[in-house]
């Protein structure tokens, strides 16, 4: 009886795998560098030239997205926080974030933070070298970020 109850058990287990592979048509999913949207960084949302380069979009499966977004010198994000959080990677400068507390973390290319849901924070360059980090976000009831006010040059500055 035991083996009968395994047996039907990897059947059914097989069965929900093939169903999700048939729905995904069975294959991975490639995306070609360039085959996301680019887009300058809306003023409305940075201070500074911004750059970013979709490079994954979030699906049924995974409720992430990825990004890279590159900052100029003296570039940065508005105030804003992330309902699942985010992870930032640099790949390229020195990054700097800061919290509402007034505490500004300054990180290099391999380092990473996390920011976890719920955090008012902001991100960028630099006031002398521009800056390319790796952005991986999650998302929740459809949203990834929820934008704030611009960051004053005495926030930035301050640290």
């Amino acid at each position: 009886m035991k083996k009968l109850i395994l047996i039907l058990a990897l059947v059914l287990v097989a069965s929900i795998a093939y169903a999700d592979q048939e729905q995904n048509g069975g294959a991975q999913v490639f995306y070609p560098q360039g085959s996301q949207k680019s887009f300058k960084g809306p003023e409305k949302y940075f201070t500074g030239d911004v750059t970013v380069d979709m490079l994954f979009p979030a699906n049924d499966e995974a409720a992430f997205s990825g990004a890279y977004v590159t900052f100029q010198p003296g570039a940065r994000t508005n105030w804003h926080w992330h309902p699942a959080g985010q992870h930032m990677v640099v790949t390229d400068g020195v990054a700097l974030t800061g919290t509402r507390d007034g505490r500004v973390i300054e990180f290099k290319k391999g380092e990473t933070v996390w920011c976890p849901s719920g955090i008012d924070h902001w991100h960028g360059a630099t006031p002398d070298a521009p800056m390319t980090h790796l952005v991986i976000s999650g998302v929740k009831d459809g949203k990834a970020v929820v934008w704030k006010e611009k960051v004053t040059d005495e926030q930035y500055m301050k640290r």
